[in-house]
């Protein structure tokens, strides 16, 4: 038995979103429970069942370079910060 991952997407421009797991014998019999258990109800319109096996995974290690780049995360805070302090002085 193998385990697959089963991610489902609804119309339009959603994105794909992890539906759960499952185990079968076949990639065949994994698309079949896949569409009896994750979308009877058609809860998407594509479905993806990949193998467990075949996902890649980046440990800590891998992602730490971008960890230390607070300039990508932006919140508007020190430039509200700094144009209030510009109308104070004016």
């Amino acid at each position: 038995m193998r385990t697959y991952e089963v991610f489902l997407k609804r119309e339009g421009k959603d994105e794909f979103r992890h539906a759960g797991s499952l185990d079968a014998a076949t990639p065949e019999l994994a698309l079949v429970l896949a569409r009896e258990n994750y979308a009877r109800r058609a809860e998407g319109r594509l479905m993806w069942v990949v193998d467990r096996a075949d996902i890649l995974t980046a440990d800590e290690s891998f992602l730490a370079p971008n960890v230390d780049r607070p300039h990508r995360h932006n919140d508007g805070a020190l430039v509200a910060a700094r144009r209030r302090a510009q109308r104070e002085s004016s």
